[in-house]
């Protein structure tokens, strides 16, 4: 299988795998950014992408960022569904407390491709019951 990435900028860099057997690929930022405490930016990364059908990629957050800088995809984990033909861009949120600089070039997120079905979706009247029941949050116990 293979992820075509098609360059719309300049500066735009191919993702890659850091290291062999990595699950998600690096991706980087084509302009500077500033992000107040609390405010989250669109990230451009000045590409395109296509998936084969039966596949998204994920946006996923950087683990560093989150640990060291409070910096995370908004709505992890994004999707990136493989109609779509667009720049692919990352929301980026701060939730630390002092404002936060990304350069070009600097990674900013990973895109995770994953396999997806899409099951036929029907309407019923009732579902069947189940062990569990309606016990939802926190009903299993802390």
């Amino acid at each position: 299988m293979k992820i075509k990435f098609q360059k719309i900028h300049e500066d735009a860099i191919i993702p890659k795998y850091a290291k062999l057997g990595d699950a998600g690929m690096d991706v980087t930022s084509v302009e500077n950014y500033s992000i107040n405490p609390g405010e989250h930016v669109l990230v451009k990364t000045g590409l395109k992408m296509e998936l084969p059908e039966g596949y998204e990629a994920q946006v996923r957050p950087r683990s560093g960022l989150a640990l060291k800088h409070k910096i995370t995809v908004l709505n992890s984990p994004g999707t990136i569904d493989s109609g779509y033909r667009g720049e692919a861009g990352v929301i980026l949120m701060n939730h630390g407390k002092e404002v936060f600089s990304i350069s070009k070039g600097d990674r900013i997120a990973q895109f995770v491709i994953a396999k997806h079905e899409s099951p036929e979706v029907e309407e019923v009247e009732s579902l069947e019951d189940s062990e569990r029941g309606e016990g939802g949050f926190g009903s299993t116990g802390l």
